[in-house]
C-alpha cells in the first residue's frame, strides 16, 4: 500500500519497490477518488511501467463513513 501524499513522492516510493520486483502497487486514497488521487495514480503508473498493475484502494462506503 503506497501511502504518500504528493504526486512525486508516491512515484519514488513505486520506483523503489519495482526495482525489488514488486509488480502489483495499490494507493491508499487520500481525496476520496478526486484530482489529488487521479495525478497520484498516474504518477505511480508512470514510474511502475506497462507491466506492472497499479490501482487506487476501493473505499467502502463503511470505510468513508469512518474518515
Amino acid at each position: 500500500m503506497i501511502t504518500a501524499k504528493r504526486p512525486d513522492d508516491v512515484a519514488g516510493e513505486v520506483e523503489r519497490l519495482a526495482r525489488t520486483g514488486q509488480k502489483r502497487f495499490v494507493i491508499s486514497t487520500v481525496d476520496h477518488g478526486g484530482m489529488l488521487d487521479q495525478e497520484r495514480l498516474g504518477a505511480a503508473r508512470y514510474a511502475a511501467g506497462l507491466q506492472s498493475t497499479v490501482e487506487l484502494e476501493e473505499v467502502t462506503a463503511a470505510a468513508a463513513a469512518a474518515r
